[in-house]
């Protein structure tokens, strides 16, 4: 049996849409933090495959959701590449001195090596899941984990951005070391059973158009292409979240099978992409928090306005740590029809 998510992300039209949440793997439910407890720290959590696959197992226990997304991090790619990355509690993650080019080039054979745990965790996962229940494999975008990788720690990214004009051969080259690991990463986890992948660039906001299509859409683009040159033909949803006016651009270059949608983008948008792509989201977060009418009279809002076309429903971002669980369950049962 196909999962529903995965006949959405190949084109197909059906009478209710598929739902999953971003972020929906921990952070918000209690038993995560519990779970969480056990582990020394973040990076040994997500490391921890009987850990990490519980924890991506544990909101589809909870409640009716069309996918699984494989507990795991952004920052685990730049750590496998040599870069010391830590999360201080309460703060967020932090990132030591950026090696050298040739130092990280030199490291991403070995780097798929040491991620090999999230492999683990993406059979474990696909072994307890039901057949009609997908799972979804992740990285960060090039462009998103570099920004951390530069300056250290998450930020308002305006170092990133201002080295990106500054040293434009410094970036691209960062970049393309970047690529090269996340096909690699992204291989292994089609291999070991993820049945859609996702690239996530949170921090697309606030390019100009040629920088936008510089270091988003072209490695985007070179990921996917490295993807099929390697023989993996599971879907891809690529995430140029804060871009909505940039956003039909990338989807009519950067080459993936879908594209997630963040709060900002229109109707119109969203209903020109279905035409030729697959949409996901745009929930706001603050919204599903929230709760109350406003939040069941924009669930029909938008399924009504995207629901004749392929689409799946999420957030526009990711799920609040804060938000309260009736409203999650509430939710995805108004869009289930349950």
């Amino acid at each position: 049996m196909k999962p529903a998510l995965i006949r959405a992300l190949e084109g197909e039209t059906l009478a209710r849409p598929p739902i999953w949440f971003m972020r929906q793997a921990g952070r918000t439910l209690p038993e995560y933090r519990t779970l969480r407890e056990t582990a020394p720290d973040f990076m040994a959590f997500c490391h921890d495959p009987e850990k990490a696959a519980e924890a991506t197992l544990q909101p589809m226990r909870r409640f009716p959701l069309s996918a699984a997304i494989v507990f795991a991090d952004i920052l685990l790619l730049p750590k496998a590449l040599g870069q010391e990355v830590w999360f201080e509690a309460g703060e967020g993650p932090r990132l030591g001195a950026l090696p050298s080019i040739e130092a990280l080039r030199g490291e991403v054979e070995a780097s798929t090596a040491r991620l090999a745990s999230i492999g683990e965790t993406l059979k474990l996962v696909r072994a307890q899941l039901e057949p009609d229940r997908a799972l979804i494999g992740f990285a960060g975008a090039p462009w998103t984990v570099a920004t951390y990788m530069l300056e250290g720690r998450g930020s308002e990214r305006d170092a990133a951005r201002t080295y990106a004009y500054t040293h434009p051969d410094e970036l691209d080259a960062l970049i393309d070391v970047l690529v090269d690991g996340t096909i690699r990463y992204l291989v292994m986890q089609a291999n070991a059973g993820a049945q859609a992948l996702k690239i996530f660039e949170s921090w697309a906001e606030n390019l100009p158009e040629d920088l936008f299509e510089r270091i988003v859409i072209q490695p985007h683009r070179k990921i996917v292409e490295g993807l099929r040159k390697a023989g993996v033909t599971v879907p891809v949803i690529g995430f140029p979240r804060g871009a909505p006016g940039l956003v039909e651009l990338y989807a009519d270059r950067a080459g993936t099978n879908a594209v997630a949608l963040d709060v900002g983008v229109s109707a119109e948008a969203g209903r020109r992409i279905q035409k030729t792509k697959t949409i996901q989201g745009s929930l706001d977060p603050l919204l599903l928090r929230a709760g109350g009418p406003a939040l069941d009279a924009r669930v029909d809002q938008l399924i009504e306005q995207w629901g004749d076309g392929p689409y799946v429903f999420n957030l526009g971002h990711g799920l609040l740590p804060d938000t309260p669980i009736p409203h999650i369950d509430r939710t995805i049962r108004r869009v289930v029809g349950s």
